[in-house]
């Protein structure tokens, strides 16, 4: 009758979570993150903007075109002498003036400022991807970190739900035992707290499980509308090569590109700065209309006049104070400092290569150790329970046994998901990491 009990707490509880769930693989699960995760939709909009300002309309090659118009009315009283000595007084006299025209004014030169800003322009764009790129890198890290502990927690679940299930017909078995006098009520009890216990960690584990899930459509972008599963199928990358990773490490680690072209970026810096010694040559025209309607008192009654007229002008700035000298020194300091955080990426990129390979290593032995463990307190489990069915080993003895079992599967669980992201680490760092198939 307990044991009842206990399996009918366990499914109502836990029931409702295994009706429609489905199936979330990890290429469905990148594919959600790629497409519905706000830190890359946010990393790719940042991409977008340093795309735009790569244009034309924002290098200064182009010229500028304005557009001007203007209009002046005047009610004077004038008084006008001629030269031929007549006077003429006029009260209330009207004038008015209408203008129209168009400017253009275009940089033919300044010191090719505009050609080493456009460059840099360009240069920031593909900082911008290296950026996404390094924001998607550890989404999917994280997306895997998350990914795993909901496919780790869902196997300790189904251990510890088998692990209930041999408590259960322990306790079956310690009721009739006890029921035909072949042991105490101590032995009844002891399979009643044990199944309480058993119960307990499936409670705890579930709702972890739950949680986990919940962390996992957050990154996700909270696409999944129902309950699902996760894949916990792994496979390792077995065949991995310390040196070739180094060597790819050293290529395509997206720190070390960043620090590339943050030194592109100073060096086109220098020269921007540079440029302000040079003159700016410029060129201007206009095409315009004006018109005035004169008062009795003016020669000329009504003058309309039209044209185009065009000039070319040069500024050079001999000396501004020293300004354009000390940004140029402050844009090769910017340059050095940019060279000096490149060699100590470098430094830092080595150490956590190296951590990160022993880390690999280390993590795939235990998980091969993990697996011969396995082996080892299944034997020792079925031995026990064999010996405890024809009364050679108590029920302290068995469950001991039992609770080996449950304690080595669950380290192993533990130890496959780490050892897979230990090798996830060190192919980010190598720069493949979007390169793997999952």
């Amino acid at each position: 009758m307990q044991n009842k009990i206990y399996s009918i707490i366990i499914l109502v509880f836990f029931g409702m979570y295994m009706n429609a769930q489905e199936m979330l693989t990890p290429d469905d699960a990148i594919q959600l993150t790629l497409e519905h995760n706000y830190g890359i939709k946010i990393a790719n909009n940042t991409v977008k903007v340093a795309e735009n300002n790569t244009s034309i309309f924002n290098s200064g090659y182009l010229p500028t075109v304005t557009g001007s118009a203007g209009a002046t009315y005047n009610l004077d009283n004038t008084e006008a002498e001629f030269s031929n000595g007549n006077t003429t007084i006029l009260n209330g006299a009207e004038s008015s003036r209408y203008n129209a025209s168009v400017n253009l004014n275009y940089t033919l030169f300044d010191g090719l400022g505009r050609l080493y800003n456009y460059k840099r322009l360009k240069e920031q764009y593909q900082l911008s991807e290296l950026e996404a790129r390094e924001t998607i890198e550890n989404t999917l890290l994280q997306l895997f970190s998350v990914y795993y502990s909901v496919a780790q927690l869902s196997e300790n679940t189904q251990t510890i739900k088998e692990t209930f299930e041999i408590s259960k017909e322990r306790l079956t078995r310690s009721e009739y035992q006890f029921e035909y006098g072949q042991n105490t009520k101590l032995d009844v009890l002891n399979a009643e707290v044990d199944i309480n216990n058993d119960s307990i960690s499936i409670v705890n584990t579930e709702q972890q499980l739950i949680n986990a899930k919940r962390d996992l459509n957050v990154i996700l972008g909270n696409k999944l509308t129902q309950d699902f599963n996760v894949n916990t199928d792994i496979s390792f990358l077995f065949q991995l090569d310390k040196e070739d990773l180094w060597t790819k490490t050293q290529a395509n680690n997206v720190s070390l590109l960043r620090a590339d072209k943050n030194i592109d970026i100073s060096t086109l810096d220098v020269k921007s700065n540079r440029s302000q010694y040079l003159p700016t040559v410029g060129l201007t025209g206009s095409y315009g209309w004006n018109k005035n309607n004169n008062n009795a008192a003016s020669f000329v009654t009504v003058s309309t006049n039209t044209g185009l007229s065009g000039g070319i002008n040069l500024t050079w700035n001999l000396f501004d104070g020293g300004s354009t000298l000390t940004r140029v020194k402050n844009a090769k300091i910017a340059l050095e400092n940019q060279q000096l955080q490149k060699e100590q990426i470098l430094i830092d990129l080595e150490r956590n290569f190296n951590n990160a390979w022993d880390d690999y290593k280390n993590k795939v032995l235990i998980y091969e150790l993990q697996e011969e463990n396995i082996k080892t307190a299944q034997n020792n489990f079925s031995r026990t329970k064999e010996k405890f069915k024809i009364g050679q080993v108590n029920s302290i003895e068995f469950r001991q046994a039992q609770l080996n079992l449950l304690n080595a599967e669950l380290s192993r669980n533990q130890a496959k998901y780490n050892a897979k992201l230990a090798e996830l680490v060190i192919l980010q760092l190598s720069g493949d990491l979007l390169n793997v198939k999952f």
